[in-house]
């Protein structure tokens, strides 16, 4: 199937070789049309074209010019000409793309341009070819029998009626060019017809400030947009002056403050219990019998 495709596009660029050479001939002929006089056709008579006017003379004889008949081609077949030219031009171009694209099949690789958009380029080219043949004949059949004159078609304008034709044929081909390019194996450049990725950006996303831990502590700090460095515990860290905030939670840290004592009696204490011991004994008396010893801790929660 893929070859196929490709032996389908070589026939349009064949078809557009024809096209260019059809067109230079339409405007390289000078027999656009033929006119002679109506009062004495043997005297003046002879044929013309975008570009000159040729009167034919006795003995084959022929007198080209702008002057040498009274015969004046009007300001419309020389439009035509210079449209018909452009039109040539067109499809020279045409012919150039032609080439790039018959390197991309044989090559399997992309030539200056991609293989879709240069068969793009070449539907349009070959549409406004067909445009501008057309309007080149129609300007050239404006000019009718005029002042004593009796005017017929060229050899030329026939051409330019099959240039147009011709044309035509060769957008049509090159319109189903275009879509076959488009579909898997179409590309020659691409033929598995693996996608292309294409990255849209967004304007109007704002990225979110990330947080930053030191390789050290692990902790998360950010700047408080003064350059100084603010440590983040557990409350909402304000990223900007304005309503922009973040709120981060994290796990309670470690206190340096201690913890109150419990007071005696209250359930908690971490000392030791003497049950011997009352707030109504007797101090201690070293000469006496009875000691009261009691120890104590100072703990600080881990």
């Amino acid at each position: 199937m893929a070859s196929g495709k490709a032996l389908y596009s070589i026939a349009v660029v064949a078809l557009g070789f024809i096209c260019f050479v059809v067109g230079a001939i339409a405007v390289g002929l000078p027999t656009w049309g033929n006119f002679h006089s109506l009062d004495n056709p043997n005297f003046d008579q002879g044929y013309f074209g975008p570009w000159r006017v040729c009167k034919k003379l006795l003995y084959n004889r022929e007198k080209c010019g702008t002057d040498v008949s009274k015969f004046q081609p009007s300001t419309a077949v020389y439009i035509a000409g210079v449209v018909a030219s452009v039109g040539v031009s067109v499809l020279g171009v045409f012919c150039v793309l032609s080439v790039l694209q018959l390197a991309m099949i044989s090559s399997k690789e992309r030539v200056a341009f991609k293989y879709t958009n240069l068969v793009m380029m070449k539907l349009a080219l070959a549409l406004l070819a067909t445009l501008l043949s057309i309007v080149a004949a129609s300007l050239f059949a404006v000019q009718g029998d005029d002042r004593g004159f009796f005017v017929t078609r060229g050899e030329a304008f026939y051409v330019q009626i099959v240039s147009i034709v011709i044309n035509s044929i060769l957008f049509i081909m090159s319109l189903y060019d275009a879509l076959f390019s488009r579909r898997a194996g179409g590309d020659p450049t691409n033929p598995l017809g693996e996608p292309e990725g294409t990255t849209i950006n967004n304007p109007g996303f704002k990225e979110g400030r990330g947080i930053s831990m030191t390789d050290a502590s692990g902790k998360p700090y950010s700047t408080n947009g003064h350059g100084s460095v603010a440590s983040m515990n557990t409350t909402a860290t304000t990223l900007t002056g304005l309503s922009d905030a973040s709120t981060i939670t994290r796990s309670p840290l470690r206190s340096s403050l201690k913890k109150p004592r419990p007071r005696e009696g209250e359930p908690g204490g971490l000392g030791i219990q003497n049950p011997g011991y009352s707030g109504h004994s007797p101090p201690l008396n070293r000469n006496g019998s009875q000691k009261k010893v009691r120890i104590q801790t100072h703990s600080t929660e881990v």
